[in-house]
C-alpha cells in the first residue's frame, strides 16, 4: 500500500494494488473509488483531502509488513 499526497490538487491518492484501474467510482462528493478489471478495489482518491482527513499524523497498528519512510 502507499500513500500519495498532491499538494497542488490538495489531493490523496491510496495506492492499494499495482494492477490498474478500469473503472472508478465516485462514493461520496471528491472521493473516488478505483476497481481492476476483476471487480478489486486498487485505490481510493480523495479530493480536499486536508479539509476530510488528518494529514499530520497516520498511525499503524497491528499491520504485518515492514515500514519504509521515502521523503520529497
Amino acid at each position: 500500500m502507499k500513500l500519495n499526497y498532491y499538494p497542488e490538487t490538495d489531493s490523496l491518492y491510496i495506492d492499494l494494488s499495482a494492477t490498474s484501474s478500469v473503472e472508478s467510482k465516485e462514493i461520496s462528493e471528491g472521493v473516488v473509488l478505483d476497481y481492476d478489471s476483476e471487480g478489486h478495489l486498487t485505490g481510493i482518491d480523495i479530493d480536499n483531502a486536508s479539509h476530510k482527513i488528518d494529514l499530520k499524523e497516520i498511525v499503524l497498528s497491528k499491520i504485518p509488513a515492514e515500514l519504509k519512510k521515502l521523503t520529497a
